[in-house]
Order: C-alpha cells, then structure tokens, then sequence
C-alpha cells in the first residue's frame, strides 16, 4: 500500500536500511549526553541549514511535535498578545491551543480562496500557518516578506508543518520556524523541528520563562551545547540526518513537487471531482485537496485504495466532501504517476 496520506505519510523508501544502521551504530541505545549524541545533533543542524538555506545564525532545536512547539511559543515568547491569522482547520487550533494559555491572543480568520491580508498586525507574536494541511492552501514567500515588511519590530512564528523540507521558504522573514517529521521530511512520526532566528533568541532571553520543562531559554541554553532539556528522539534525529544528507538541496525538491503539483491540478480540473481551492494564487504545492459530492469522495477513495494507494480523509467539516493527496518528496514519482493514472480512469 502507498501512501498518499499527508501525514503521517509514505516514509522515505530507504528509512528500513537507516534504521538497521542506527541499530549496528549504536544509535538505539545512545546516551543523549554522549559526544557522539552531541555530535549528532550537530551535524543533523548543520545538514538541516545547508539542504533547507536556512541562516546560519538561526538555532535549530527538536521537539516531538508541531503541538509542542504551539506550546513552547505561547510559553515562552508571548508576554500578553498574539495575533493569529489563518484560514483553516489547523490554523485555528493553534489559536485555540494558544488562547487555552495566553487569555490576550487574538484571531483573524481570511477566506480559504484569498490570499492572506497584509496590514499592520496587533500583538507580541504573528502566527501564520504557512501551508494549511486541512484544506490544501499555502502562504506565498512573497506575501510573507510583505507582512514581515509591514511589521518589522514583530516576532513571526510560522507553521510550516506540511511544507518545511518540500518547499524553498525564506527562512529570512520569520522569526520561529516549526515542523513535525512526518510530512516533508518522509520520517516517522514522533520529532519536530523549532528554527529560531537571533530575535526570538533574545526575545525568549529577555522574557526568561523558567517555569516549564520545555521552557525555550533553557532550551536554547541546552542547544548551545547541542544538547536537548530532554532525552530526545535521538532514533528520529539520526534518521532525519540520513535523510537530509541523502537528499537534493531544497531548490532541487520545491522544483520537482512545484511540477508535479500543475499536473495534479491540471488533471482534476478535467474530472467531476475538482480541486477544492480555486485560486492558483493559493493553491497549495504539497497538500492538494480535492472536492466532490460525498459519493463521489467515497467512490474515489475506494477505487484507488483496491489499486493499491492510500488517499488522505478530509478534515473537520470537509471530511464528507474532501481528500488530501500527499505532494512529499519521499513519494516516488512514479507512484505519483500510477496514482495519476488510476484517477484518469475513473
């Protein structure tokens, strides 16, 4: 069975080999205080801002999901109020995760089919979720850049949960960078990755938030050290480092998944089944929805699963009307193609 799921999704084709390797290495039973620990986390920060282009001033850190990292932010780098922009599913939820702990965050809901509204921006944080899993929408870099324009003294923390590792982001105009390991990245669910530009560092020093375990200032104080607050996933690390160390540079895959998906949208538009998002603009490059009456959803999804493919379940109130296909890099592109094919003949 393929998964088209997005996530967790397909696993890189060669993480079984990785994982006998992280077996005979010893990496299964390593000391997370060992030098070869730190080592690794190292050389796995060092591989993730060569491949991705991210800023070698930034810090990289790893957590064990994007959830957590929701908590981190709200913990330990919002001091009264945030501003929450988003248009889907996910997006709220980190609102309302964020609200739970911080009474002062604030929301902005924009229409699915629009792009994201640029203005000046009330609040601590600006929270954006990037790529939008839920209904296959993405924020554009040059929309980013024009928000981080309009609000230069503000932090930026932007999900990129369903694009980080798939997608060229410019790293440059967010401040806090967060992603789960099971998308894009094409690994095993349970790590996540926090980037956090020289601002959040001093932001987070400056607020000093002692109070949780997971708090972000001694976080970044482990980090220095290329250590973690915890006994991490130091399995998942090791094979996000084979991963990373193994693959093309970012412009290399966003070129790929960019082309795949104008094929994957060019072919829906000529199906009774269409793309749930009508504005190209917005158009999500990694996660495509795809929209239809619930018998059609549900005749779609069970043709293609008897051919061998997973698709992925709407989301929220979506689900009756919706799927999601994956667009990850770990996806071959010729499961792609058969995936293609088996839609064409429906």
């Amino acid at each position: 069975m393929i998964s088209f799921y997005p996530g967790p999704s397909q696993v890189h084709n060669k993480i079984p080999s990785y994982v006998k390797d992280a077996q005979r290495l010893g990496v299964l039973s390593m000391n997370h205080r060992s030098a070869a620990c730190l080592d690794l986390v190292k050389k796995t920060s060092n591989e993730l801002k060569k491949k991705l282009r991210t800023p070698k001033s930034y810090t990289v850190l790893f957590l064990s999901s994007a959830t957590e990292c929701w908590e981190v932010i709200a913990q330990s780098l919002i001091k009264q109020t945030s501003t929450h922009i988003y248009n889907g599913a996910f997006g709220k939820k980190w609102f309302t995760y964020t609200l739970a702990l911080n009474p002062g965050a604030a929301s902005i809901r924009f229409d699915p089919q629009q792009e994201l509204p640029v203005a000046v921006y009330a609040g601590d944080v600006i929270c954006i979720t990037q790529n939008e899993t839920s209904n296959g929408t993405q924020v554009s870099n040059k929309i980013l850049r024009e928000v981080r324009k309009k609000n230069p003294a503000k932090l930026i923390a932007i999900d990129a949960t369903s694009s980080m590792g798939g997608q060229a982001l410019d790293f440059s105009v967010g401040d806090i960078w967060f992603a789960s390991a099971q998308k894009c990245f094409g690994l095993p669910a349970g790590l996540a990755v926090l980037i956090c530009s020289p601002r959040a560092v001093t932001k987070a020093q400056q607020l000093n938030e002692r109070s949780h375990y997971n708090s972000l200032v001694h976080q970044l104080q482990f980090a220095e050290k290329f250590q973690t607050t915890h006994t991490p996933n130091v399995l998942g690390i090791y094979l996000l480092y084979r991963v990373l160390q193994n693959s093309p540079f970012i412009l290399v895959i966003h070129k790929r998944l960019k082309q795949q998906a104008k094929e994957w949208y060019k072919l829906l538009e000529t199906k009774t089944i269409k793309p749930l998002i009508n504005n190209i603009a917005v158009r999500s490059d990694t996660v495509i929805a795809v929209t239809g009456t619930q018998s059609q959803i549900k005749a779609t999804k069970s043709r293609v699963l008897k051919a061998g493919f997973l698709l992925g379940e709407g989301y929220g109130k979506l689900k009756p009307i919706t799927f999601r296909i994956a667009n990850f890099p770990a996806i071959k592109p010729s499961d792609s193609k058969r995936l293609m094919n088996v839609l064409r003949k429906g």
